[in-house]
């Protein structure tokens, strides 16, 4: 028998398996799926097994052969190798890319990557009770043995490292008892089912009801629910229903801060009946979590984006929370969609998805008026739960009245929900201390030397950062242009509105939760769980407080500065901003209490802004959808980016102008290319980025244009192409 094996090589364009001989010590054990050990010229790789064969052929070479079996199972199903081809093929990768990608760090093919198998070991009787027993009477010397001896005949086993060593070597020697090994997962979810009964309302129960009456057939539903309407207990009853056909389920969240409270919330209902993937985890938590579902222990997988590579046996839903959030889209290569994955696997197995959200992507919306997704409302919150008022503050006039970072409307309001002993919610959508430093005498700012950004003061650490390639610097104390003294830190980052609002409010508990407050395994956890706990009055910070929490006692939210991303040049910032306002002003009143919200802004007028206001979800999707069709983006047209990266600024210029060329000489005639232009952030880690816009609404010459040009620039050590198919961003 030959196996047929792709492995991680040096040149990425050779997209081939290598044959290899099974030995026969490994015949039983080499699959299809495999992972194996197998020797590549000097090196040992590994590698994955993608086809067996009788040896028939006859080779021009002498084949070698496979040194080992990494692993006790196959790594990779037959429907997760398929998956890897339509990954390879609509993102432009090698196959061996879209197989890595899938899986977690412990069972790529990589050398070195192997986790070791965590146990706990336990003393248990080698002899009949009787035997013991009698052996007990007649030990009249031995009191330690016969404790140990008790303590094993009422508990039937007993962790090893509760009795003295040599007492338990004594009887090991003596064939009374022996060592039993119990593997553990590093990952303990241990949360009692707690067998609260949840009324759903009628609304609710009527949308479930329609998702449950659909779990066998194929159908893509849009659940489109203001915030706090209860599409969380939606998705728990369809599991139920799921489950009680004996069928799994995968639940993807956009942020890991919600895996948490995602995971609690679903452990008090279904109990250990879950694994939890997502990037935060340790190798070793994900190896352990990754084998409870290859094993068939769990029916329930939650996690992040990659978590919709589970590998179930039986998908009976996927569904996918905050459905709009771009975070189901990776940046980097390979650059998927965990929406268009679970597409996939859903028809595989013949099962519904379900896309929540109280702010859809205007993609999803139109496919659901469409009637490509059938669209679900719950357009009320539950119970005596109402929406918040939200207030828009034009902080150009509090800037005239001497407040640059605070209204005088928002600081009252803190002050009030503080007496209240309520809970408030501050976003900010930019970490560190300052955005910029600069000379005020010439105009110097200190940038990142090897990208095109201004370097973030962060005052916690004393450093300034660079937020694209991690460079890190001293603050400077004179400018190296003109050696003044004279320089100012601009711009406001959640550290320095922290400071502010220790000063303006000195009694007051603040937690902060960024990029920088949550590096720690845990940190998410605690913050969420502390405020919750109500350890802290005010809980300030980036957009990942935005989405999907729930805390009964915050009635203010407040938005230090909704312009942030509304000032970004891409043809989604309104989107983006609408989302993102929605969802954090969601975060209030979302018990009996009602809540308020104050969005301060310079841009008052701004459609995003004053339909955020309204609540009015319908209204900003047909005023966004006009402008889109105006400007032929999505979801009228389709659109491709090709980005063009070189250290050479001239030799990436040059490249560009060239496939621009290209492109507008061999597609469609109505197909649309713009470029070539230089990127938002045209150099990051000094590689200059240009990029190729491509707007299409249908172009059968475009996939084998795009392969052609991929393959082109493989073997350009100067020059490289990334092909970004509906990309995040521009």
């Amino acid at each position: 028998m030959v196996a047929n094996v792709l492995t991680q090589i040096g040149v990425e364009a050779l997209n081939k398996t290598f044959t290899y001989k099974i030995p026969d010590d490994l015949l039983d054990k080499v699959k299809v799926g495999s992972r194996v050990l197998i020797p590549f010229g000097p090196q040992r790789l590994e590698g994955f097994v993608l086809s067996l064969e009788h040896d028939e052929k006859n080779y021009d070479y002498k084949l070698k052969n496979i040194i080992d079996v990494v692993d006790e199972f196959p790594v990779l199903n037959d429907e997760l190798l398929k998956l890897g081809e339509y990954i390879s093929k609509t993102t432009y990768c090698t196959l061996i890319n879209a197989y890595q990608v899938m899986l977690p760090a412990a069972l790529k093919a990589k050398e070195k990557t192997k986790i070791n198998i965590k146990y706990k070991y336990y003393i248990i009787l080698n002899k009949t009770n009787d035997e013991i027993k009698e052996f007990i009477s007649t030990n009249k010397r031995g009191k330690k043995q016969n404790e140990l001896l008790n303590c094993l005949l009422e508990n039937g086993k007993v962790e090893k490292t509760i009795f003295d060593s040599s007492v338990v070597k004594n009887l090991i020697e003596k064939d009374l008892i022996k060592i039993e090994k119990q593997e553990i997962y590093r990952l303990n979810t241990n949360v009692k089912n707690d067998n609260k009964v949840i009324e759903l309302t009628d609304k609710q129960r009527q949308v479930s009801n329609e998702i449950i009456n659909s779990l066998n057939r194929n159908d893509i539903f849009l659940l489109y629910g203001v915030t706090g309407s209860g599409k969380t207990e939606v998705y728990i009853e369809v599991i139920k229903n799921v489950l009680k056909q004996n069928k799994q389920v995968i639940m993807l969240v956009p942020e890991i801060s919600l895996t948490p409270q995602m995971v609690n919330r679903f452990t008090n209902v279904f109990g250990n009946d879950i694994a939890v993937l997502h990037s935060r985890l340790s190798n070793g938590e994900k190896y352990d979590e990754y084998r409870k579902i290859l094993n068939g222990e769990v029916n329930i997988v939650i996690g992040a984006r990659s978590a919709v590579f589970a590998p179930l046996k039986n998908i009976g839903a996927i569904i996918i929370d905050e459905e709009h959030t771009s975070s189901y889209k990776q940046d980097n290569h390979p650059r998927y969609s965990a929406i268009d994955i679970a597409k996939i696997r859903c028809k595989t197995h013949n099962c519904p998805l379900i896309l929540g959200s109280a702010t859809p992507s205007l993609e999803s919306y139109a496919r659901a008026k469409k009637g490509v997704y059938k669209l679900l409302e719950l357009k009320t919150r539950v119970g005596k739960s109402k929406l918040p008022i939200v207030n828009i503050i034009d902080m150009k006039e509090e800037i005239k009245s001497g407040n640059p970072t605070f209204s005088s409307q928002l600081i009252d309001k803190i002050k009030d929900r503080l007496n209240k002993k309520e809970q408030i919610i501050l976003l900010l959508n930019r970490r560190g201390y300052s955005t910029f430093i600069t000379c005020k005498n010439c105009g110097f700012t200190h940038k990142c030397p090897n990208c095109d950004i201004s370097l973030t003061f962060h005052k916690s650490s004393g450093t300034m950062r660079c937020h694209y390639c991690g460079y890190a610097d001293k603050k400077l104390n004179t400018c190296p242009e003109c050696g003044s003294h004279e320089l100012k830190d601009l711009g406001t980052g959640t550290e320095k509105i922290e400071e502010e609002l220790k000063q303006i409010f000195p009694s007051s508990k603040i937690i902060r939760m960024d990029v920088d407050t949550t590096s720690r395994k845990g940190s998410h956890e605690k913050i969420i769980n502390d405020f919750k706990d109500e350890k802290y009055d005010i809980l300030l910070g980036t957009q990942m407080i935005a989405k999907g929490l729930d805390f009964p006692k915050v009635t203010l939210v407040g938005v230090i500065n909704a312009d942030t991303s509304l000032n970004i040049p891409d043809f989604r910032s309104g989107e983006r901003t609408f989302q993102l306002l929605s969802q954090v002003a969601g975060r209030a009143g979302r018990s009996d209490i009602n809540g308020e919200v104050i969005i301060q802004t310079y841009n008052p007028e701004h459609y995003s802004i004053n339909y955020t206001k309204m609540h009015d979800y319908e209204s900003f999707y047909n005023r966004e959808m006009f402008i889109r069709k105006q400007m032929s983006y999505p979801p009228f047209y389709y659109i491709t980016l090709i980005r063009i990266l070189s250290k050479d600024y001239n030799r990436g210029m040059e490249e560009s102008k060239k496939i621009s060329t290209y492109l507008k000489s061999n597609l469609d005639e109505k197909t649309i290319v713009l470029g070539p232009t230089t990127s938002i952030m045209y150099k990051i880690n000094n590689i200059y980025r240009f990029q190729c816009i491509i707007k299409y609404k249908f172009d059968d010459k475009l996939d084998n244009i795009l392969n052609k040009i991929v393959n082109h620039y493989k073997a350009d050590k100067d020059v490289s192409v990334e092909i970004d198919v509906n990309p995040n961003k521009l």
